[in-house]
């Protein structure tokens, strides 16, 4: 087998968690057409296939899982020493993986999160994969559903609504246009929602659910957000109601080994205490 550098193995970890080049090429900057022939390159020097390729996104193989829980160990342990080493210099990190919105309200929220007086720094893998804990990807998660693996502690935070939103001063003739991610990017049940209910509708296709809530305030169209994002900005107006089959419970999650390390103990119940205080935003009550 040939040499094969670490940056290859990092590209491949990008398109397996994001399911495609498109959401690969968003995060390290490279066009979708070098990332595929990188990993072309990467399983000619493998001698394996990795993916089975489809108009939808790239699906792992046997073989690319079973190298995608090998190299998830090797980050975990990179990440173990590096967490080690800081400990020694009375800094330590707290990584938190979390979807796009939810990112979005903890920054907008910071100061409630971590304070100046914490010695913890914090990194946020925003991404709408879970991410796994099992290998120490993460320190804390936030998922759509309880759990069942058996190594990983975790709390509810409630319920999270979702509803059809557009620009107050929208003009009329975009009232039949929807916004969505395109089908290659679109995990979450929300953002599958257009293309399953309203695919001949659909008018403008983003790669990033950031971009939903931009187009919707630039008139563009009518996009699906979480109420706790369309319910703040009084610049949006709800299309109809809440969407009642998109609603689902939210979990904060974290190994039990670390469950009881300080600085992880501090941000996940400051979390918790923000996501309660909040409830009726997240679950779509309109203040």
């Amino acid at each position: 087998m040939k040499n094969i550098n670490w940056d290859a193995y990092e590209l491949f970890m990008q398109v397996a968690r994001l399911g495609g080049l498109s959401g690969a090429a968003g995060i390290t900057g490279l066009s979708p057409a070098t990332i595929g022939r990188r990993m072309l390159d990467l399983e000619e020097a493998v001698g394996r296939p990795l993916f089975l390729r489809s108009r939808t996104g790239y699906q792992l193989t046997a073989d690319g899982s079973a190298l995608f829980a090998q190299i998830l160990e090797m980050e975990g342990a990179a990440r173990r020493i590096e967490s080690w080493k800081r400990e020694g210099a009375g800094s330590t990190l707290v990584r938190v993986a979390c979807g796009t919105w939810l990112a979005w309200m903890f920054t907008r929220n910071l100061s409630l999160i971590r304070t100046e007086r914490d010695d913890f720094r914090l990194d946020f893998y925003v991404a709408e994969r879970r991410a796994s804990l099992t290998h120490r990807e993460s320190d804390i998660g936030i998922r759509a559903f309880e759990p069942d693996e058996p190594n990983l502690a975790a709390t509810r935070l409630g319920e999270v609504a979702y509803a059809a939103y557009r620009a107050r001063n929208a003009h009329p003739s975009v009232a039949d246009r929807w916004l969505a991610v395109s089908e290659e990017d679109a995990i979450s049940a929300y953002l599958r929602w257009p293309h399953q209910e309203r695919a001949a509708q659909v008018a403008v296709t983003v790669n990033r659910p950031r971009s939903l809530r931009d187009l919707a305030l630039g008139g563009a169209g009518t996009a699906v957000l979480p109420c706790f994002v369309g319910d703040q900005d009084m610049r949006l107006e709800r299309v109809g109601g809440e969407i009642e089959s998109l609603r689902h419970s939210q979990w904060i999650v974290m190994n039990n080994d670390d469950r009881h390390r300080r600085d992880i103990r501090t941000v996940v119940d400051r979390m918790v205490k923000f996501a309660r205080g909040h409830g009726p935003l997240f679950a779509g009550r309109q203040p």
